[in-house]
């Protein structure tokens, strides 16, 4: 179904109380049929891959070329082991950056009306939030993958291989629970660019005051206790933990802390904006 040929439609008045008489199986129905939906239009707009596939390789590149010889010193080593450090904390920095884009095309979804035909319609007002959710999940483990091949390939070696999986799942719901942030923000911003604004305003503070492409120790104190409960310095350094070897059970159980909290705040709000928007 191609956002271009379809025309606003008038929400249908009690649309939000039908929507908790629909069975949890007309639910799983929706969500699917909304997947394939957004499916379909990624493969008649392949384009819109272009981040998934091209950040990887260029975020990697260029922190290891960049970087890799002066941090890597810090670390006791040089290239070899800033690669070692940063492939795991670029798989959290992902899951951070690669959420935003769920925010940007729901927005783009109502303004180009797809959105009203879907409030129009008897389906899960939810499933459409879950649905965007899924895919965009499906386009982070794209991503992985990408990273992981660049990875090998400049150097980076895997000490345990279940717990490369375990990182991405880690993420994946990490990644789940940021992307109901970014809906919120979708629903009530009023265009893609507020959102994509927005959005690089959350994350870079987020992403550089981590443990994410640096050790924290030469920081300074008080941005050290930031970087301490920030969510993503906990899920870089739980990703190196789990496939490096190292402490695990700290980052690991307040990365899972941070997801569930998210969760749990952001996922209610979201579906609320999105049933009560006029």
């Amino acid at each position: 179904m191609s956002a271009t040929t379809v025309t606003p439609h008038t929400a249908v008045p009690g649309a939000s109380s039908a929507d908790a008489r629909i069975p949890l199986r007309g639910h799983l129905r929706h969500t699917g049929a909304l997947i394939r939906r957004n499916l379909l239009w990624i493969r008649q707009d392949p384009e819109s891959m272009a981040d998934v596939l091209l950040m990887p390789i260029v975020f990697t590149l260029l922190f290891i070329f960049v970087f890799g010889g002066s941090i890597g010193q810090a670390l006791g080593g040089g290239q070899e082991q800033y690669v070692q450090y940063v492939i795991p904390g670029m798989l959290a920095m992902m899951s951070m950056t690669l959420s935003q884009g769920v925010g940007t095309g729901f927005s783009q979804d109502f303004n180009s009306g797809v959105m009203d035909r879907f409030r129009s319609l008897p389906i899960g007002r939810g499933s459409v939030l879950f649905a965007k959710i899924a895919v965009e999940l499906a386009r982070m483990l794209f991503a992985t993958v990408v990273l992981m091949v660049v990875a090998v390939l400049v150097g980076f070696h895997i000490s345990h291989w279940a717990g490369l999986f375990a990182t991405v799942g880690l993420s994946a719901l990490f990644a789940s629970s940021v992307m109901w942030v970014f809906l919120t923000l979708g629903v009530t911003l009023k265009n893609a660019q507020s959102v994509q604004a927005m959005g690089f305003l959350v994350l870079f503070p987020l992403q550089f005051g981590s443990s994410i492409f640096a050790p924290p120790t030469s920081m300074p104190s008080w941005l050290q206790r930031f970087t301490d409960y920030n969510p993503l310095s906990t899920l870089a350094d739980a990703a190196r933990g789990m496939m490096l070897g190292g402490p695990v059970a700290h980052p690991l159980w307040v990365t899972l802390a941070w997801s569930a909290g998210i969760t749990a705040v952001m996922g209610p709000v979201a579906i609320h904006k999105f049933r009560t928007k006029s």
